[in-house]
């Protein structure tokens, strides 16, 4: 019954509560986020193999609508899919019919004919992935690849697999979250995630231009100052300035941010000794991040990457084996 009762209302989730979509961390289930960790560290290994490959969506069709531009997303996407042995399909949206203007939900219904199995879709409006979730064929799963400012679940999950492999446990984290939280799905996603699975203190660091109001109403402790948001942290995940989601004059300049914000050696001294530096990239070096620390012994960054190939093929075998 308890199954049933956390399945009710929320779209992510069937009746049995088992993962048909992923659209958001928020609101996703303990045991369910656990369950794509575990996942994820068993596919790791298919990367050393020389074929790397398992047949676990073999016949299956997956479709990338990327509406926005991300190249590492869909590149790791389009791995993570061959490496399951689907069939992947790029949509080029610039020559699409959407760019001709045909309405979403026309362009998932002409795409769902041609047998879709899944749909990984990135749009730049929140919500555009609930709606083809709520409008799709009931055999296929879609896959939030970020919407808006509003969630990157993958991208959470995976920040999520890489704190668990070098601090085992969230039990106690202190975790800052550094810089252009304003724009940032990545952060939002991240938080959700942190606080179901159990993070001592979130942080959210940086000015005030570029920290949301609804951050205290999300159970994260708030720093303008970021010797006080790095003191004794555990984690920190670096974002970078989204100028190109900034209307209006935000900040002095990226040289002052770096000043005051961005992150040096000098910074992360403040940290616990063994913190690790986390970023979704793409980074911006000398705004957001030194080099010395991008590149230093305790950033994690291309460890991230890597474990995303297995965090993204987890949720797509997970989704793939369970009916709506």
């Amino acid at each position: 019954m308890a199954a049933l009762r956390r399945g009710r209302g929320n779209p992510q989730l069937n009746a049995n509560g088992e993962l048909v979509h992923l659209l958001s961390t928020e609101g996703l289930p303990r045991d369910v986020i656990e369950h794509i960790l575990e996942t994820a560290g068993t596919f790791l290994s298919v990367n050393d193999r020389d074929v790397k490959k398992v047949p676990l969506l073999r016949g299956k069709s997956v479709f990338n609508l990327f509406f926005e531009n991300s190249t590492r997303t869909r590149t790791t996407f389009e791995i993570a899919a061959k490496r399951l042995s689907a069939d992947v399909i790029n949509l080029d949206i610039a020559r699409s019919s959407a760019a001709k203007g045909e309405s979403l939900l026309d362009t998932i219904a002409n795409l769902s004919a041609m047998h879709a199995d899944m749909f990984v879709v990135r749009h730049s409006e929140s919500g555009a992935p609930y709606l083809i979730a709520q409008h799709c064929a009931p055999h296929v799963h879609v896959i939030n690849a970020g919407d808006g400012r509003h969630a990157h679940p993958t991208q959470g999950l995976l920040d999520m697999y890489t704190i668990r492999h070098f601090k085992r446990e969230f039990g106690g984290l202190v975790v800052a979250i550094v810089g252009d939280l304003v724009h940032s799905r990545v952060a939002r996603s991240d938080i959700h995630a942190l606080t179901t699975l159990g993070a001592a203190e979130v942080r959210a660091v940086g000015p005030k231009t570029l920290v949301p109001g609804d951050m205290k109403e999300m159970g994260v402790r708030v720093c303008h100052d970021m010797v006080e948001g790095l003191r004794d942290a555990d984690v920190i995940i670096m974002l970078r300035l989204q100028n190109e989601r900034m209307g209006g004059a935000l900040l002095p300049s990226a040289g002052e941010f770096f000043k005051t914000f961005g992150l040096t050696p000098e910074k992360l001294a403040v940290a616990k000794p063994d913190a690790i530096v986390m970023h979704p990239g793409p980074i911006n070096r000398g705004v957001e991040i030194d080099s010395a620390v991008a590149d230093g012994t305790q950033s994690v960054i291309l460890p991230q990457v890597t474990f995303g190939i297995a965090v993204r093929m987890a949720v797509m075998s997970i989704i793939a084996g369970n009916e709506a």
